[in-house]
């Protein structure tokens, strides 16, 4: 016979006698334990915006194991691992690259924080890339999931890009 390590039902705190009567009704047939009625308060609304997005707050990642930010990932690029904490963004970055086909008007800005963003512009201006831009809402108004950003300022000269 093969011997375990298990712990017997017995060392468990189980008598035979309670176990066999278990195993021999079914459980439908035992009646359950019913609590007395209590009233539960209705749900309140909260005055203020409690999600970020309400907010229009910009939430990135930053790496836990060696500090890269992130925006919306899944792992990190650079190390491989999952453990993220979240950080508030200012929300100020540059334009690096701007696809200005109607009637997306994307743009990839980095972001002072280091980490690039695809974007979506407020209006339909030509914007050129170098241009300080600022994000004012955290979603498109129709939901597309880009965060919405507007000029600043215009570029400055000194910038290679």
């Amino acid at each position: 016979m093969l011997r375990t390590d298990t712990l017997e039902d017995t060392e468990l705190g189980d008598d035979h006698e309670t176990a066999a009567v278990a195993a021999t009704v079914p459980a439908a047939t035992v009646p359950a334990t019913i609590a007395p009625a209590t009233t539960v308060p209705a749900a309140t609304v909260p005055a203020a915006p409690t999600a970020p997005a309400d907010r229009g707050e910009l939430l990135f990642q930053r790496c836990l194991w060696c500090g890269t930010p992130a925006y919306r990932r899944s792992f990190c690029r650079a190390c491989g691992s999952v453990a993220f904490r979240r950080e508030r963004s200012a929300g100020d970055g540059v334009v690096v690259r701007r696809h200005g086909q109607v009637p997306h008007h994307t743009w990839f800005v980095a972001m002072n924080e280091g980490f690039n963003l695809l974007c979506q512009a407020t209006d339909a201006a030509p914007v050129a890339v170098g241009s300080r831009v600022s994000v004012v809402r955290d979603i498109a108004p129709l939901g597309q999931g880009l965060p919405v950003v507007e000029p600043t300022r215009p570029p400055t000269s000194d910038r290679w890009w």
